[in-house]
């Protein structure tokens, strides 16, 4: 009985026991719970200011130093007043002697050796080398003279540049000399080709181009031509030969559909000491050289260049132009203009002289300027336009520079294209 009891009171103090355990569970629960979640309100904050930087505690440790005389808060006692900062007389550090300046010796430019403007000689070379001249002495080194060669030099002739009619013409004076047996040497043929191209420049009226006479009024050249042939740089250089002549020159931009075209002549204009008169883009062409006229007149220039857009021979709207360009000068001062220079790439051969065929029949010609002649074998071509057209060739580009723009001499062009040195 006894021992019932004792095994009743045990268990109610086990039930006693056991509840208070889980009173104490749960005050510890509690308590976790709000200590967790300081903790996150905490790390909350210190994400929203974000970490603190190494800059950020140099900073603070500075001003610490400023407060406290160099001493930080952290390591200073609460009693202790912040001492003054002594100031450390910095002793400066004895001033070195200053190295003398070196002494800078300028050296005189060299002059630069001005090259001499291109012979004509030079600017045939390729024509006397690789076109039909050359082509035509490989032919006759150690080959008879007879009708076979004559057939092979009928080859040549009709497949170089200078034209069928005057290929023609050549090819029938050799074979007439050929039968009075006249052509007995390699050295014959090469004179009896000489004298014909000098029969050719012959039946041309040479007038020099430029002659100015004693006026009031200015002269005046219009320059034509297809697009690239040169008109721009052919302006600038026979404007350059004026102003070493000490005249006034007056360039009109009648180009006023391409491009740049007005800037590009004025860049000639300025470096070669001229007036540009100009329009607007788009503007009627012949306005504006009509005022590149009446402006030479009114500032006593002595010549007026009139530039006019590139076009080709079969654009016939544009040929048409050209003629009231023509008649329009001629408005603004009576017999102008005085010339009309056809500017012609010598690189175009046979088309060139379509181009001048063309050209002559819309505007009268004065004169041919033949560019770009030292870059080709095709030179022939001025015994075709001369042949062909009757035409003067007045000037001749052989080369960049602004004094390779030579005046046309037909003598000169007959001793480069066949030397008396091969005869």
């Amino acid at each position: 009985m006894l021992q019932l009891q004792d095994i009743i009171v045990s268990q109610s103090l086990f039930e006693k026991a056991d509840g208070g355990l889980w009173i104490l569970f749960g005050i510890i629960a509690i308590a976790i719970f709000f200590f967790v979640r300081r903790l996150n309100k905490a790390g909350l904050k210190r994400l929203q200011r974000g970490p603190e930087t190494v800059q950020q505690r140099e900073n603070k440790r500075k001003e610490a130093q400023k407060k406290h005389g160099g001493i930080p808060d952290e390591l200073r006692g609460n009693d202790e007043p912040p001492r003054p900062r002594e100031k450390v007389k910095k002793e400066k550090p004895a001033k070195q002697p200053a190295a003398p300046e070196p002494v800078v010796v300028e050296e005189k430019p060299e002059d630069k050796l001005l090259l001499p403007a291109k012979s004509m000689n030079e600017g045939l070379a390729k024509t006397r080398n690789e076109g039909f001249v050359g082509r035509l002495g490989k032919l006759f080194r150690g080959s008879q003279i007879d009708e076979n060669l004559l057939d092979q030099i009928e080859e040549v002739l009709f497949t170089a540049d200078i034209g069928v009619k005057t290929s023609d013409k050549l090819l029938t004076t050799l074979k007439a000399a050929l039968s009075r047996k006249e052509l007995e040497s390699e050295d014959r043929i090469w004179a009896h080709l000489r004298e014909q191209a000098q029969l050719i420049f012959a039946g041309v009226e040479h007038k020099n181009s430029l002659q100015l006479t004693d006026s009031d009024e200015p002269y005046v050249v219009l320059v034509v031509g297809v697009n690239g042939a040169g008109k721009t740089t052919t302006i600038g250089k026979l404007a350059n030969l004026l102003g070493q002549q000490g005249k006034k020159i007056v360039v009109g931009a009648g180009d006023t559909f391409r491009a740049a075209a007005a800037e590009q002549l004025a860049i000639w204009a300025n470096r070669v000491g001229a007036e540009i008169v100009a329009g607007e883009d788009g503007q009627d062409p012949s306005s504006v050289l009509f005022e590149a006229v009446k402006h030479g007149s009114e500032s006593k220039a002595d010549v007026v260049i009139c530039d006019t857009a590139g076009r080709l021979h079969t654009q016939k709207n544009l040929v048409e132009e050209l003629k009231k360009i023509h008649r329009v000068l001629g408005k603004a001062q009576e017999g102008a203009p005085h010339e009309v220079l056809l500017v012609l790439d010598a690189t175009n051969g046979q088309n060139a002289i379509q181009q001048a065929l063309t050209f002559q029949a819309a505007l009268g010609v004065t004169g041919i300027v033949l560019t770009k002649l030292d870059g080709t074998a095709k030179g022939g071509v001025i015994l075709g336009i001369c042949d062909e057209l009757k035409l003067p060739i007045s000037w001749v580009g052989v080369g960049e520079r602004t004094e390779d723009l030579r005046r046309f001499d037909p003598e000169e062009f007959v001793d480069a294209l066949f030397p008396k040195s091969s005869l």
